[in-house]
């Protein structure tokens, strides 16, 4: 008897930007399309969607003030392709579930209530997640929705990981380390095992997430024990244009000296920093390795970079009191060699030997034959985590997943 089909959308709203995806679910779950939306707010948005066919793609000019317009374009362009009852569900990455949410919700009043009580946790990333399901509820009040956290994956980290060294009251508000790229950890510990086999997924891992946004989890049993973000995703790495971890005394001065507000000072390190404010050029990894034999300064913004991850894989190699497996992902992680071989570089004490060979050719393995490192490159997917959580949360059923969609190469 063959399967009903189900089909899923799902969601990731950025401060400026919505992608999405579309899957059917049924003996397997297939991706049939994906695209987004950019430079909502701004003049010139844009609205992309690629198919399975060329037939099915999609790129033109749109006007978006805000998000409430911009998904409901994306809506009435879904209605007016499939018909107003072709969606089964619609599933969310929410940015940030407090100490609350470590399981995907399905989205009621009371969840929008308390996401707006935990905007402040994350004011570039909730109010507008928040607006896209508050859309969809209002546009498509009977479909389902799902809302799936990006913290969850960490939400157990041990006590010792999770504590700010701040007064306890404030732990008592919610104030700890978080953690962020859960549900690209979830789906590439699922893949870790897939390829690897469970004692694998199971042992001592370090996972890389380098892209526009870059984090390091370490996780053991399968379980995050550590993680570089904190409190919010500006902490940890440096990042495209996020600064990282930084002196508590910086904000002081720059008050003192520059007359600088708590406001520019978030705004400074969340979109003024990381490469971009080292290379004053760009925050894209693959601008500056095109620069840097000519630009000291973008030569200076990679070797930053390339030197707090191999700190954060020392540091995390000495939590896990070993080290099984290195997984890089991300666009930086998937798409540059001499990235990861900068970061590699020195790290042979841990047991981390390249294959220069096939390293250079992006291979799925690029550790030598017998290290005692397995280091791979595994391609990231947080949509079909977010379709699979749907799946689960709404009992769809869903065999498995096999097939994954394009990926931009600095996401």
């Amino acid at each position: 008897m063959k399967s009903t089909i189900s089909r899923i959308l799902t969601i990731n709203g950025g401060s400026s930007s919505i992608k999405f995806a579309l899957f059917e679910a049924g003996d397997t779950l297939r991706r049939i399309l994906e695209g987004g939306i950019e430079r909502i707010g701004l003049p010139q948005a844009h609205f992309r969607i690629q198919g399975l066919s060329p037939a099915n793609n999609l790129s033109r000019p749109i006007t978006a003030p805000n998000h409430t317009v911009a998904v409901g374009i994306l809506m009435d362009w879904l209605e007016e392709r499939s018909g107003r009852d072709a969606l089964t569900a619609v599933g969310h990455r929410v940015v940030h579930g407090g100490p609350m949410y470590c399981e995907p919700q399905r989205i009621t009043t009371q969840i929008i209530k308390e996401l707006h009580h935990l905007s402040p946790f994350a004011p570039e990333h909730l109010p507008q997640e928040i607006l896209l399901a508050e859309a969809i509820q209002h546009q498509f009040p009977d479909l389902p929705q799902v809302a799936c956290f990006d913290t969850a994956f960490h939400h157990d980290l041990p006590r010792v990981a999770r504590l700010l060294p701040i007064p306890r009251r404030y732990e008592a508000q919610g104030v700890r380390r978080y953690g962020f790229h859960g549900l690209s950890y979830a789906f590439l510990m699922e893949e870790l095992g897939r390829l690897a086999g469970a004692e694998a997924a199971h042992g001592r891992v370090i996972l890389a997430h380098l892209g526009n946004g870059a984090s390091l989890a370490a996780v053991h049993g399968g379980k995050s024990i550590d993680t570089s973000m904190g409190f919010t995703p500006a902490a940890g790495v440096p990042m495209s244009t996020r600064s990282g971890d930084l002196d508590p005394g910086l904000p002081g001065y720059l008050a003192r000296t520059e007359n600088m507000s708590a406001k520019q000072f978030n705004e400074m390190t969340n979109s003024q920093s990381g490469l971009l404010g080292m290379s004053e050029t760009s925050s894209d990894m693959r601008d500056l390795l095109d620069r840097e034999t000519q630009d000291v300064r973008a030569a200076e913004a990679v070797a930053l970079f390339c030197y707090q991850i191999k700190k954060g894989i020392g540091a995390y190699a000495a939590a896990l009191g070993g080290l099984d497996a290195l997984v890089f992902a991300g666009g930086i992680g998937e798409h540059a060699p001499a990235v990861r071989a900068r970061i590699c570089d020195g790290l042979g004490f841990l047991g981390i030997e390249l294959d220069d060979q096939c390293n250079t050719a992006n291979e799925a393995v690029i550790s030598r034959g017998k290290a005692a490192v397995a280091v791979r490159i595994m391609r990231t997917d947080e949509e079909v985590m977010i379709a699979k959580s749907v799946c689960r949360v709404l009992n769809i059923p869903m065999e498995k997943e096999h097939e994954h969609g394009q990926q931009d190469a600095n996401a």
